[in-house]
């Protein structure tokens, strides 16, 4: 029987950078999806929605949201204390230093700050940024899209989200009138509450002396604490035009998307940990002429846009098979484990072979492996997290990336079908399983370009003309 100490210690850590209402809306989802979760704050919390909001906790000590706690803590220990008790813990920590005691298994940077301040794909095994700043396979390994509208909440494996463009998604009809800006820069007076219902027209605060008015009619969903020093122009407020006084105190639909999101990607690429993903580039390119894995594509060489792409994969056991120095060199630097085919005539099954032994050597539990050509430019991480996805929803399966029924490549096979693909020879590949397991075979659609390959110079040039910056472009899942 499982002991509740032993349940406790099995649960997997998050950290997280802000504690605003976007980022207590994520805490908060965590939390009840079983994570234990720290989250820090700066010294003065500027957060509006502070109802709603675990930065409270900072100057109130302790501070409860939808029925979730967050507790005020000064050092590690007492979080840990606060976690035991199935609790949120909250520390002022502006550069996240409580990471190194906590070692948590997944970093959020969730401080909105429109720009990285400083996280990387190194301060946890799985680091994910909120909104634009953060670039998905360069400085986190996915990044959520906070803009209101179709793409909110999207999660982007490879690529940016869209530009701050300064004007805030609508709600109930309005943008930038239902927000309350700072008149001048000084001391904070608000003159209404949060829940209050107001007018347009009328004073709602007064900053460095200067009044401060409503532009609409509707209820104060947030406001800046009295006392705290504001700079012109500053947000210390937010009218809400649906004048329901309900939702100043419950988390926003959007911060529930977010969060919803947040959790789904964490849970999808922990789980990663039991698949491999292996990369097949010792071919000899013998129709293209030279070795088209180095060719120029995009402002970088072909093989680089895989290896991106694979970024957003840190637990898989990642595998590169290789002949070539360049490729070799790139794949240790990322982290990935090298095996050298010295023998390429011996075909692709050989490659195939090296590779799924080198990824069992590592890791002897695996439940699938997914192999990956580097000719095939346009494909997305976004497909790679579709198939991981499929694949542990169908064990026993085949997983191959497909456009229009036509099956293509990656594939992902279950561990089931290992010992078959040992047996494998010469270049026909696992095409000959997929064709005696038909009934075996899911297929993951994809758009047609990531299925397109280059052999041949003319194919670079057509897909360059075609698709152009499409290996780079924003992907998501």
């Amino acid at each position: 029987m499982v002991t509740m100490s032993e349940m406790y210690k099995n649960r997997k850590k998050v950290l997280i950078r802000g504690a605003g209402d976007l980022a207590t809306g994520v805490g908060v989802a965590l939390h009840r999806a079983g994570f234990r979760v720290i989250m820090t704050e700066i010294a003065v919390p500027l957060t509006v929605r502070r109802e709603v909001a675990m930065s409270r906790a900072v100057y109130e000590g302790r501070i409860e949201v939808e029925g979730i706690e967050g507790i005020l803590v000064e050092n590690y220990q007492e979080a840990r204390r606060v976690l035991a008790a199935d609790k949120i813990a909250v520390i002022v920590d502006p550069e996240a230093e409580i990471r190194r005691e906590f070692r948590p298994d997944v970093l959020v940077d969730a401080i909105l700050a429109k720009r990285n301040t400083g996280t990387s794909r190194a301060d946890a095994p799985y680091v994910i940024g909120l909104g634009p700043g953060f670039i998905a396979g360069k400085d986190v390994h996915a990044v959520i899209e906070t803009m209101r509208g179709l793409t909110l909440a999207d999660i982007i494996y490879d690529g940016q989200p869209i530009p701050n463009t300064g004007i805030p998604g609508y709600v109930g009809g309005y943008a930038l009138e239902r927000l309350i800006r700072a008149s001048a820069a000084g001391r904070m007076e608000p003159k209404v509450q949060i829940g209050d219902v107001v007018r347009k027209g009328q004073l709602l605060a007064l900053t460095g002396g200067k009044p401060v008015y409503s532009q609409l009619d509707g209820v104060i969903r947030g406001m800046l604490q009295e006392g705290v020093q504001v700079k012109k122009g500053l947000k210390i407020g937010d009218v809400d035009p649906r004048k329901d006084k309900k939702l100043c105190y419950l988390i926003s639909d959007k911060a529930n998307e977010i969060g919803s999101s947040v959790v789904k990607t964490v849970e999808a690429r922990l789980s990663d940990k039991d698949y491999a993903m292996i990369l097949l580039a010792a071919g000899k390119s013998s129709r293209y002429g030279n070795n088209k894995l180095l060719e120029k594509l995009d402002g970088g060489q072909m093989f680089e846009h895989t290896l991106r792409k694979m970024r957003a994969f840190p637990l898989c056991t990642q595998v590169v098979v290789t002949r070539f120095e360049e490729i070799e060199n790139a794949a240790k630097t990322q982290g990935m484990l090298v095996v050298q085919n010295t023998e390429p005539d011996l075909g692709i099954a050989h490659s195939l072979k090296l590779g799924l032994k080198r990824a069992l050597d590592e890791n002897p539990g695996l439940k699938g492996a997914m192999f990956i050509v580097c000719d095939q430019p346009g494909l997305t991480a976004g497909t790679f997290a579709r198939m991981l996805e499929m694949g542990k929803m169908h064990p026993g399966k085949i997983v191959c990336a497909g456009w229009k029924g036509r099956t293509g490549n990656p594939v992902l096979w279950d561990s089931c079908f290992f010992r078959e693909l040992c047996r494998l020879s010469g270049d026909k590949g696992g095409k000959q399983i997929i064709c005696a397991h038909k009934e075996d075979v899911v297929l993951c659609e994809t758009e047609e370009a990531e299925l397109r390959d280059v052999d041949v110079p003319e194919q670079l040039i057509k897909w360059e003309r075609d698709y152009g910056e499409s290996g780079k472009s924003r992907e998501e899942t």
